[in-house]
């Protein structure tokens, strides 16, 4: 198992799974977790998949302004390649589209959020370049 759906499946939500396991892996700072609180279920209305918004708070971290890489064009290619990828094997970004007949609390639900969450971390290192650990 993935170390984000490992957080996943203990506790944290889709958004601070993926900040908890990019933590880890030391490409963004240990204060980004509380923001993403604010990221999971689609930022609390079912927009944006919180696994998703995880994913590209971790490419900002890598590659956005003022940051290790410094590049804003390229923390936008990057953002853009990931939301290609996600759409390409999930069909959407939307958390409501992506969960659409699946109860909030339910196993399926669950399952179904874990597998997004999975495909963020692997997108992520993909285009991180990361290693690992």
């Amino acid at each position: 198992m993935m170390r984000a759906t490992e957080y996943f499946n203990n506790g944290y939500s889709c958004s601070e799974s993926m900040i908890k396991w990019a933590i880890d892996e030391g490409l963004v700072s240990e204060e980004i977790l509380p923001v993403a609180t604010s990221f999971s279920g689609g930022m609390g209305v079912g927009c944006l998949c919180g696994a998703v918004a995880g994913a590209q708070m971790v490419i900002g971290a890598q590659f956005g302004r003022e940051n290790k890489a410094g590049n804003e064009n390229l923390a936008r290619a990057k953002a853009k390649e990931l939301i290609t990828k996600f759409m390409e094997q999930h069909g959407a970004t939307c958390c409501r589209v992506l969960t659409r007949g699946l109860d909030m609390g339910s196993p399926e639900r669950k399952a179904h959020c874990t597998n997004m969450v999975e495909s963020c971390q692997k997108f992520v290192e993909e285009l991180a370049h990361v290693e690992v650990k």
